[in-house]
């Protein structure tokens, strides 16, 4: 890991492995609104996933490597930031400098890790328990039920719901700030930077509405 010993290596580490975990909040995203629109299809599709050789242990694997890695560069690099303020400012008005989603990286990203927490205690243990565990019969028809249980808790949809701001709150200032880190600064970059505000705010709504409705027709 020498690479990563250069602060924009760690940088570009930190954007490449963050634009990962974008792609695959969208795609979940796309797979959880199945649910709204066709329970069935949600079903096949969550079967597929968790059953399918290719995804179980190549691409989940994968899918783990990029949260960790992800999470522990995130804390490697705001220590070194905070460590190379070798002299404090006597006074420090951050807001000009910069927006809150800037300098609360960090804050959102910790609140983000601790729903990844309750959002496998709800869904991938379960799924471990269910098929490797207790060695259940197949069941196609398990998934849309399980959402709507864990649904069915207004405290536990108003958890879902904060988390997904957070969420929002994180890829506002990271998505955009990634292509920076790539070096993509050009003719390009308020495009990029309008498409990376649409969609941290489309993502996460998508995820609280979906939450909301499933909910709601309880």
């Amino acid at each position: 890991m020498a690479i990563l010993t250069s602060s924009i290596a760690r940088k570009v580490a930190m954007a490449l492995s963050g634009l990962f975990l974008v792609f695959f909040l969208l795609q979940h995203m796309v797979v959880n609104l199945t649910a709204v629109i066709n329970p069935e299809t949600y079903n096949s599709l969550s079967h597929f996933m968790g059953n399918d050789g290719f995804v179980q242990f190549l691409l989940q694997p994968i899918l783990m490597f990029g949260f960790i890695f992800h999470i522990v560069m995130g804390i490697v690099l705001e220590i070194r930031n905070n460590n190379a303020r070798k002299i404090k400012y006597n006074t420090y008005k951050g807001n000009r400098n910069s927006s809150w989603m800037s300098r609360n990286m960090i804050v959102t990203g910790i609140m983000i890790l601790l729903f990844l927490g309750l959002h496998l205690y709800d869904f991938w243990f379960p799924e471990i328990n269910y098929k490797y565990i207790e060695t259940n019969p197949l069941d196609l028809e398990r998934y849309y039920p399980h959402l709507l249980d864990k649904f069915a808790d207004p405290v536990r949809t108003g958890i879902y719901c904060l988390a997904f701001i957070f969420l929002m709150l994180h890829l506002w200032h990271g998505f955009s700030s990634a292509f920076q880190s790539l070096g993509w600064n050009n003719k390009y970059s308020r495009a990029i930077r309008g498409f990376t505000r649409f969609y941290a705010v489309a993502v996460p709504f998508g995820f609280i509405f979906i939450a909301l409705y499933l909910y709601l027709i309880q």
